[in-house]
């Protein structure tokens, strides 16, 4: 791992000059309201402290690029181990800062999340409910709003499967490498004999298209169907169809949501889950029926195929991917992801860039 200090340093340069010239027009701006409590002044105010961290990381990364050139300049033969692992720590430190500063616009910040139970029965329906519930903590954690389009109940309450939109908050960015089969290992609760039972889950995170990004539907292609909704135990939570279920002929996809007491909100809320499988399917060049795009993500929810593990006997959460463990499993079921998929997102990320 290297870093082209001629190249990044005119960037670093250019951009603390433009930075510089922002914070005194902020200033300028700020100075200039006399109302301290409008909301103009305190959006001044929040912009203002937001471009000066910016600029102290640059002015940072900066001294940072000087160090590391005047360290390349040292050619004496005994600090030849001393200069490596400066330069090893030097680069470390600029490429984190540096990703921070020019890292791309983010592609996408909503997302469509659909959970199924998989192997397991019950007890894979009761994690998914689990699961959710986890994924609704941490996306109120980081201000994400969560909308529930459809659920479909296992007899004890459990989610045969659940789909919801997560809008805000980055969301995309925290939870793009969800995706895949989950596997916990516990003793269920209708289990007499306490025995330990795996059971898997699968996780599709599919990103919601930009406005700018056009997906083609044209409305001879859809076949609308309505429908009452169901709660637990399959008994009719409403009198009249609101439900509303769609069909996509020339992929054969199915979407339907039933959460919202209007029909006219759920076929707008079907609509954005068709929109973005259709987008998955786009962007992974595969024409073919959806159930390609999702055994790409979650393969055939075997045991096997698994991408994390939560054993409550050992009180752990592994990542197989990075090979990582956790040993606060209560926390992270009750939302406390952040660090764990700071961690798991640097190392794919990682592995990513080592791959190109």
């Amino acid at each position: 791992m290297s870093v082209d200090v001629d190249s990044y340093l005119p960037k670093v340069s250019a951009y603390i000059q433009r930075a510089q010239q922002e914070v005194e027009a902020l200033e300028k701006k700020a100075a200039s309201i006399n109302d301290y409590s409008s909301a103009e002044y305190i959006q001044t105010y929040k912009d203002l402290s937001k471009l000066k961290e910016k600029l102290e990381k640059a002015q940072h990364l900066e001294k940072l690029l000087r160090q590391l050139k005047d360290t390349e300049k040292i050619t004496d033969p005994e600090l030849k181990e001393l200069v490596a692992e400066e330069k090893r720590t030097l680069v470390k430190q600029i490429k984190k800062l540096y990703a921070e500063l020019f890292k791309p616009k983010q592609e996408f910040e909503n997302i469509i999340m659909e959970i199924r139970a998989g192997a397991g029965g019950e007890e894979a329906a009761l994690f998914a409910k689990e699961l959710f519930r986890m994924y609704s903590l941490f996306a109120n954690d980081v201000g994400a709003k969560v909308e529930v389009n459809e659920v479909e109940y296992s007899d004890q309450g459990g989610y045969k499967k659940i789909v919801a939109y997560f809008k805000g908050g980055n969301i995309y960015d925290w939870l793009k490498f969800e995706s895949g089969v989950h596997r916990v290992q516990r003793v269920p609760v209708t289990e007499s004999g306490g025995r330990i039972h795996t059971s898997t889950v699968s996780v599709a995170i599919l990103p919601e298209p930009r406005e700018d990004i056009k997906i083609e539907i044209k409305p001879e292609d859809l076949e609308f169907e309505t429908f009452r909704s169901s709660g637990p135990g399959g008994q009719n939570v409403n009198k009249v169809e609101t439900g509303v279920r769609i069909r996509h002929k020339p992929t054969g996809l199915v979407v339907s949501s039933q959460e919202s007491r209007s029909q006219h909100q759920n076929r707008e809320n079907a609509l954005r889950i068709l929109k973005a499988k259709l987008y998955q399917a786009m962007v992974t060049q595969r024409q073919k029926e959806v159930s390609d795009l999702r055994r790409s993500q979650i393969g055939t929810m075997d045991r096997s195929e698994k991408i994390r593990t939560y054993n409550f006997q050992q009180n752990r959460v592994t990542d197989h991917r990075i090979k990582k463990s956790w040993y606060n499993l209560p926390q992270i079921l009750d939302g406390k992801l952040k660090d764990m998929l700071v961690e798991i997102r640097e190392k794919l990320e990682q592995q990513g860039e080592e791959d190109q």
